[in-house]
């Protein structure tokens, strides 16, 4: 063939793609190469020279061009079709049993499910990676998104076509729409020679497998995303329609609006795997497992216990799905949860390490918190350094000392914590520990620390003046229920403290865009975003900036209380404690609290800095008269649709309260997916439990 033979070259050119994404799948999906490393970057090379020479004929589904593309100044926001939910989950047996039992009751009394019948459920492994969607129109991967909230991810196309086991076109009989769930993840030994690589570089080392997954798609350039060992196995679908048949072509189109199409391919989670699997999707079948009933789930993740330590990648637990699709449209959703799935997680994982020290750190309202500085030992995914210790009297009580061999444990994402001392492993020379005595005044600014009477934290009390407390202090001002700064995050308020260019909250809007755009990771672009976002924050509601400004016991909700009371933040900061506690649900340590900071004179001096670089808060607006009026709710867990502080918002403007605690005054519990101990206190009080639906009903937003 003549390299200028466009006809032969396009025919030599598709031949060479399909082999090339057959070796690709045969390497990173079913790990059994079918070449050796020399053959395939021959048969690379040659369709590369065959592109080169006929440019046109290039196409972005090519194995070429996943080398990665020009590298992004940010990451687009994602609206997922159907929303990417996530999933109950239980830590014991008796939660197992107690899942399939509501199961077994809902399909028995719906018909779909007889009598002396068991479910049958579909099991597989709970990958410890990142949540992904994959949209693919005609066969052709047009974009990935991450998880985000639920509703909203981050655009992580250009790093995800990278990866060589996502397939950028999909085999004939794909569907007109198909978005594809599933999870990145990176195998423990590509994870160890990248950090080993990494660290011979002088680079960055991550964590774990799944820290370093994250970190590796979330790259603005994705050339270094292509670098990186990743993997993917899809689990599921979203938005799926104009599905293709072999007879009648397109069928089951949805109607206008609908992201679904009324009939799937398969009646099966497990046939569905099958039917992606046959599209080219990556599946990971090795371990999955039908089970009937709680017996089979239980002596699946048994099972899958004993598989773990042997396994290539890091798992946090197994998943049970009730296999048909009828039944599991039968059982439906509560909140942002399937009722016809369970995530069972693993118990925390444990170690024993020696303890080197104990240091402190200073919190936004001064508080000291004693950290455990630890021999490094791995444990739960992670090489942990540091634990909390909470509170002096938490070591005390623990009894833990300075050269103890300590227990560690860890789950997930959770914080490494110091369950206790190994008794007969201490050194005779570890004496208590005495925090007076080893930091008489605050590590950071040397002011005084003081720990008031009654109260199990002790304080700095050098205020803004410490650097700590103001790092922190400008965090929470800039957070998403307070001014709602973006892109004011941690690296760059770090810089303004240690530059001394932010001294106060009132210092943030007299920051320019040349000016930002000199700092670390800035550049003009980031930072004329965070001006234009500082720029939107001079007129906050007056609870919002209320709240900014830190107070001690004050809460974006009593914030918001006090605001609407008083009307505006003369009235605020004129008020004596007696007129205080005239608002709504503010008690004497709220009201005292206000009061004494609005006594300290810099703390005036703030707000009027504020007025003058042209903060002007809004009056918050009054709550309606209507059945809510003076009703209190309790929100836990996470809504479908409305985040907290919308629920919040819709609550108080209909005249109802919002608490953060239940008791027998809590009129309702609104309850989302992963609700915890809040919705339990409400079922052993008989408050009223709602979801989102009966909220919105409640408030008349149906």
């Amino acid at each position: 063939m003549k390299a200028g033979d466009k006809t032969g070259a396009q025919a030599e050119i598709d031949r060479l793609r399909v082999e090339i994404e057959q070796h690709n799948y045969r390497y990173y999906v079913e790990d059994a190469p079918s070449v050796s490393d020399a053959e395939y970057d021959a048969l690379m090379r040659k369709l590369q020279e065959l592109e080169s020479a006929h440019p046109e004929l290039v196409t972005p589904e090519s194995p070429t061009q996943r080398v990665g593309a020009t590298p992004l100044a940010a990451f687009g926001a994602v609206t997922h079709a159907v929303p990417m939910l996530s999933l109950g989950n239980a830590f014991d047996e008796e939660e197992v049993r107690a899942f399939d039992k509501r199961v077994t009751d809902t399909l028995r009394s719906s018909g779909q499910l007889g009598p002396a019948s068991q479910p049958d459920y579909f099991c597989e492994l709970k990958l410890d990676g990142l949540a992904i969607s994959l949209r693919y129109e005609n066969g052709k991967l047009v974009q990935a998104a991450t998880r985000g909230d639920g509703q909203t991810g981050e655009d992580v196309t250009a790093n995800i076509r990278t990866i060589r086991s996502i397939p950028l076109q999909l085999k004939p009989g794909a569907p007109r729409v198909l978005e594809v769930r599933g999870e990145v993840l990176m195998n423990r030994r590509e994870f160890e020679r990248l950090n080993a690589a990494q660290a011979e570089r002088g680079e960055k080392v991550f964590v774990n497998p799944r820290n370093a997954a994250a970190g590796s798609l979330r790259q603005l350039d994705p050339r270094i995303t292509a670098q990186r060992p990743l993997r993917f196995f899809a689990y599921g679908w979203g938005e799926v329609h104009g599905l293709a048949n072999r007879q009648t072509g397109l069928f089951d189109e949805p109607a206008p609006g609908v992201r679904q199409a009324a009939t799937l391919p398969r009646e099966s989670h497990s046939a569905m795997l099958d039917w992606l699997a046959e599209l080219g999707l990556p599946i990971n079948t090795q371990h999955n497992r039908k089970a009937t009933g709680a017996d089979g789930l239980l002596a699946f993740y048994a099972r899958v216990a004993k598989l773990r330590p042997t396994l290539a990648y890091d798992i946090d637990g197994v998943v049970y799905k009730v296999d048909s699709l009828p039944a599991q449209k039968v059982l439906g959703f509560v909140a942002r949860a399937p009722r016809f799935a369970l995530a069972h997680k693993y118990p925390a994982e444990e170690a024993t390490t020696a303890l080197l020290d104990i240091e402190v750190q200073v919190g936004r309202t001064g508080a000291i918190t004693p950290v455990a500085r630890l021999q490094p030992v791995f444990v739960g995914g992670v090489t942990v350094t540091n634990a909390t210790l909470h509170n002096e009297d938490e070591i005390r009580r623990k009894d833990v000392r300075i050269g103890d061999t300590v227990i560690v444990r860890r789950a997930g994402d959770v914080i490494p914590e110091v369950v206790g001392p190994v008794l007969e492993k201490r050194p005779a020379d570890a004496a208590p520990f005495d925090m007076k005595k080893k930091y008489p005044v605050c590590p950071v600014c040397g002011s005084a620390i003081e720990r008031p009477e009654g109260e199990a934290i002790a304080r700095c009390t050098g205020g803004l003046f410490c650097a700590a407390q103001r790092k922190q202090t400008l965090l929470h001002a800039a957070g998403r229920k307070a001014l709602d700064i973006e892109g004011l995050g941690e690296k760059l308020v770090d810089q303004l403290v240690e530059r001394d260019r932010v001294k106060s909250l009132a210092d943030i809007y007299g920051l320019t865009v040349e000016e930002l755009a000199g700092y670390d990771r800035m550049g003009t672009k980031s930072a004329e975003n965070v001006v234009r976002a500082i720029d939107k924050a001079r007129t906050p509601t007056l609870g919002r900036l209320l709240f900014a400004l830190g107070i001690r016991h004050v809460g974006e909700t009593t914030a918001r209380d006090v605001a609407r009371h008083f009307g505006d933040m003369d009235a605020i900061m004129d008020a004596g404690e007696e007129q205080l506690l005239e608002v709504p649900d503010v008690g004497p340590a709220v009201a005292a609290s206000i009061h004494r900071f609005f006594a300290e004179p810099h703390n005036r001096d703030i707000v009027e800095a504020l007025k003058r670089q042209g903060v002007h808060p809004v009056a918050e607006a009054a709550a309606r008269s209507g059945g809510l009026s003076g009703k209190t709710f309790v929100l836990t867990g996470t809504l479908p649709t409305l985040t907290r502080e919308e629920a919040t918002s819709h609550i108080l403007a209909a005249g109802g309260k919002v608490s953060g605690s239940v008791s027998k005054k809590t009129a309702y519990v609104v309850a989302g997916a992963d609700a915890g101990s809040k919705l339990a206190n409400a079922q052993k009080l008989g408050v009223p439990v709602l979801d989102e639906d009966g909220l919105k009903q409640l408030l008349g937003m149906e």
